[in-house]
């Protein structure tokens, strides 16, 4: 309680200066480096704005600062362009939607511990990626409107949060396969998920057991 008192007093902190619609913001951000790399690559140059921006450590001690930041202008990397443009909107979507419900001074909030939280997971483990931070956001949405239902591939109802569990499950399992930079990148994201929702989630946990236990018995 104390901590959600703290984050009470920070986000009232930082309304003045909370950015509006962020997650447009940063959406367009990558949707414009995404253009760019296409062009680029159709016209036969074998350079990527993608691989100009990337987090890399050693890179940025030599003197490419940028990088500290602007990994969170790269688009989702796949080779299947409707799949990225796919994410992107679904990024889009879950940032204004928590942005409208949260206020802006809250989803800057939760976005800039996630960034801070990333930064220093890339310092310790060499690189990072905006992946994870971004899927934090689905933690979020399906901790707060968890009966809401949504289509699953765009015709299967069903309610957000067996999808939230579904996508703690594949964090679990990124987490044992993945390399160390995807570890560090999920781990930072889940502690600042932890950080806004975790006296809710263990709350949800507790209630669920109790209800279990006390279910009629056949």
């Amino acid at each position: 309680m104390r901590l959600n008192l703290w984050l009470y007093k920070l986000e009232r902190k930082i309304s003045k200066i909370a950015i509006e619609k962020l997650m447009t913001l940063l959406t367009v951000a990558m949707g414009l480096v995404l253009i760019t790399d296409l062009f680029l690559s159709l016209s036969g140059y074998e350079i990527s704005i993608y691989g100009m921006l990337s987090f890399n450590r050693d890179l940025i001690f030599s003197g490419q600062v940028w990088r500290v930041i602007s990994f969170l202008f790269l688009y989702p990397a796949s080779s299947n362009i409707f799949l990225t443009l796919i994410s992107l909107y679904f990024y889009w979507w879950l940032g204004n939607l928590l942005e409208s419900y949260w206020g802006k001074a809250r989803f800057n909030l939760y976005y800039l511990f996630g960034v801070i939280g990333s930064i220093i997971a890339g310092f310790i483990a060499g690189g990072m990626t905006n992946v994870y931070l971004n899927l934090s956001l689905f933690l979020a949405f399906a901790m707060l409107f968890p009966n809401t239902e949504v289509l699953l591939f765009f015709f299967i109802p069903i309610k957000v949060k067996w999808l939230g569990i579904v996508d703690g499950i594949l964090l679990f399992i990124s987490f044992i396969i993945g390399n160390w930079i995807s570890r560090a990148a999920i781990i930072a994201a889940i502690i600042n998920f932890l950080i806004f929702f975790g006296y809710q989630l263990f709350y949800n946990i507790k209630k669920a057991i109790e209800n279990f236990r006390n279910r009629p018995k056949m």
